[in-house]
């Protein structure tokens, strides 16, 4: 993962928390669309950015994957 995948995660997982916050989620399902509603936030922020920089913000590297490659250099 790269630190904007990272970033994007971090931004789905406290735009959950905030919703949850603002609805007050009484059952798995209110919950499991709050977590949805999180997410579109995420999506939303990188599409925006995929569509300024024209590049794509998704890397198919995983935060291991990078690691190790740090370690070589």
């Amino acid at each position: 993962m790269t630190n904007t995948e990272l970033i994007l995660n971090m931004l789905a997982e406290a735009s959950a928390k905030d919703i949850s916050y603002a609805v007050n989620p009484e059952n798995f399902e209110q919950n499991k669309q709050v977590a949805q509603q999180g997410g579109e936030v995420a999506h939303t922020a990188r599409v925006a950015l995929e569509q300024r920089t024209g590049q794509k913000v998704v890397s198919e590297l995983s935060a291991k994957q990078l690691r190790i490659g740090k370690k070589k250099a």
